[in-house]
């Protein structure tokens, strides 16, 4: 099954008719459009795009395509800025299904680790850290120590100074509220903080978060990261439990990240989609999202 989301379904009709690359092959195949009911959308959501304007387009009965040839027609697609999603199928509405989250850059478009490192006054050296770490010269929990050993001496009411500057990615809490209405299971794995996914749990509707602690004494920050370290393995671990406890069909699973720490829980879900994704992680998975907001995954149900 081909899904393209777009603001612009008779553009895509236009590019496909007039395309002589991998467009052009869908040319011969029945395809269906609906759209994100506008009560979907939330008034809350100030986006600068009318997110319920998102439709999906789905050709059923397709044979599917390699890697390459999909990423060919997602350059074409670019064009109008549309995305595309190869799956087995759309998920049933009736059926139990689990949606799971990262969070820095994926539910919010920040890191969280650098907006703390600019109120400690040592971006720079954070930075550096995260350099090693792009560079294969330490590995996520060696990069993390090292970082938040930079934080030592903050107060933790730092948390509450910076949550109210963290901006969710577009569609975000329409999202939210939808699978809230759904009755969906959701959950938040990062390689962030406890601290910053409570105040997000406050304000959407999120089931279960998981997140690195902390250290603080007499509220202030040591420096050290308590108990086990959020990592691709950990996020693995936690969509699987939580899948299994719930008893939900692993095609109803649905995992977003941005980054390669994300991988393996995209790969594991029934839908893995890498949102806004960056190269690291493109490579290791089949779908992602380049204009889409975040609400147009609404359109994963049948």
């Amino acid at each position: 099954m081909l899904l393209i989301l777009t603001q612009n379904p008779d553009s895509v009709r236009e590019k496909i008719f007039s395309s002589s690359g991998k467009l052009g092959s869908l040319r011969s195949a029945e395809e269906w459009t609906s759209g994100i009911g506008k009560g979907n959308a939330s008034k809350e959501n100030d986006s600068k795009e009318n997110t319920s304007s998102w439709s999906r387009m789905v050709w059923g009965d397709l044979k599917p395509f390699s890697r390459e040839d999909l990423i060919s027609l997602r350059s074409e697609l670019a064009e109008i800025r549309s995305d595309s999603l190869q799956l087995e199928g759309l998920l049933d509405p009736d059926r139990k299904s689990l949606f799971a989250f990262d969070m820095d850059s994926t539910l919010i478009r920040q890191e969280v680790i650098d907006e703390l490192a600019r109120y400690a006054g040592v971006y720079d050296e954070v930075a550096s850290v995260t350099r090693e770490a792009m560079e294969g010269l330490l590995d996520f929990q060696e990069a993390l120590y090292k970082r938040c050993s930079y934080l030592k001496g903050l107060s933790v009411s730092v948390f509450a100074e910076l949550y109210p500057r963290l901006e969710p990615n577009d569609g975000v809490a329409a999202l939210l509220s939808g699978l809230s209405s759904r009755n969906v299971n959701t959950a938040v794995f990062s390689g962030g903080f406890t601290d910053i996914l409570e105040y997000f749990q406050k304000d959407h509707p999120v089931g279960e978060i998981r997140a690195n602690v902390l250290e603080r004494v007499n509220g202030i920050l040591t420096g050290t990261v308590l108990g086990e370290i959020v990592d691709k393995n950990k996020k693995l671990s936690y969509f699987r439990e939580i899948r299994d406890r719930e008893g939900i069909d692993p095609l109803q699973t649905v995992a977003v990240g941005d980054g390669a720490n994300d991988a393996l829980m995209l790969n594991e879900a029934g839908i893995g989609i890498g949102f806004h994704a960056k190269d690291g992680l493109k490579k290791l998975i089949l779908n992602w999202i380049d204009f889409a907001p975040m609400d147009s995954l609404l359109l994963l149900f049948s």
